[in-house]
């Protein structure tokens, strides 16, 4: 059985990744391709010939098609069949791949992997920010040989910034700060407030001004296995509180965290921001700041993961930094039992 909630959208890959040539990638265990028809609308489909199982991503695109690489039948982007190996042959119609439905939304392309019946795009996570007006997004990807759910855990206690990123958004009031966990519906919310505080280089860049700073971390994990983390800075004394923040600078942190399959997982992450929107330069630089921010998280997550794998005899415990985490777990597990008792039923 797996871990993860079937009948949800994920992040199957970022907008620019996906052009004419065909993209694979393993999306909750199933391999998929991906690519662009000729009107730039996305086809994603298994990846995986009906004849003898080549990779359809190895094939020869001809239009909106696809030629399979190994005895050339053509599969359209809808899946079936169009020509036969032996082009005399009369075209099998019950020959077909299985397709996937797909939405662009938020600069990311989201593919449903379950009942193709339930795909409804109001489900999509809602990622305001990352299209909103008067903010600007950008952001890269990694691919993580760990449990998607332990990246779950690292982003929803950001405790562990103190220690793994001491050297570029650690800062000791973090391990001072009070944090408070609690459910709205499905979404788990774990939030941090310090106040007058030295702000980090990076804010009081962002901030270009000295002076202490009401600073804070809101994280909210999103189902099936997204966190968004709404961070930022305001002057002491400019009416910043943890309801309304929008006094100094602000940023999201997203993260859309798919699984690959067991112990593997994409990771599409970037930040949005109300601040120096027009600035590609920033953006560009600030993008490679924060890969090598998020590149430390995976050299921790990969251990861990190796760790776990080397004393099965062992568990992970949960203390108070960790009830973000535990409770978007149990959010997991809860949907997922739901789906499977649907399943069985209908």
């Amino acid at each position: 059985m797996t871990t993860w909630i079937d009948n949800r959208w994920y992040v199957a890959a970022w907008d620019a990744e996906v052009d004419r040539a065909p993209l694979a990638r393993t999306i909750c265990g199933e391999p998929v391709m991906l690519y662009r028809r000729l009107d730039r609308t996305i086809v994603a489909m298994q990846d995986a010939c009906p004849h003898r199982l080549l990779p359809l991503s190895m094939g020869i695109k001809e239009g909106d098609s696809i030629r399979c690489r190994y005895h050339g039948l053509l599969i359209g982007s809808d899946g079936r069949a169009e020509e036969m190996p032996l082009r005399n042959d009369p075209v099998n119609t019950s020959i077909c791949v299985k397709t996937y439905p797909v939405v662009e939304r938020h600069r990311f392309v989201w593919i449903w992997i379950g009942a193709a019946e339930k795909a409804d795009p109001a489900l999509i996570p809602d990622f305001w920010p990352c299209s909103h007006e008067g903010w600007t997004f950008d952001g890269g990807y990694n691919a993580i040989a760990c449990d998607y759910r332990l990246l779950i855990d690292n982003l929803m206690d950001l405790t562990h910034e103190t220690y793994v990123h001491e050297g570029s958004i650690g800062q000791r009031e973090l391990m001072e700060a009070p944090i408070t966990t609690h459910a709205e519906g499905n979404e788990i919310v774990v939030t941090r407030w310090m106040a007058g505080i030295e702000a980090p280089p990076f804010w009081r860049g962002a901030l270009k001004q000295d002076g202490l700073v009401d600073r804070w971390q809101i994280c909210r994990f999103l189902p099936p296995s997204n966190v968004i983390i709404d961070v930022g800075v305001a002057p002491v004394g400019a009416g910043a509180t943890v309801e309304d923040h929008d006094q100094g600078v602000r940023g999201f942190v997203i993260d859309a965290i798919t699984p690959e399959s067991e112990g593997r997982t994409h990771y599409f992450w970037g930040m949005a921001r109300n601040f120096d929107i027009h600035d590609t330069g920033f953006t560009a630089r600030f993008k490679q700041q924060q890969g090598g921010v998020f590149a430390e998280d995976v050299e921790v997550l990969e251990a861990q993961q190796s760790s776990i794998e080397r004393n099965p005899g062992l568990k992970l415990r949960a203390y108070a930094i960790d009830q973000g985490g535990v409770k978007a777990r149990l959010v997991i597990e809860r949907l997922r039992k739901a789906e499977a008792a649907e399943a069985v039923a209908g």
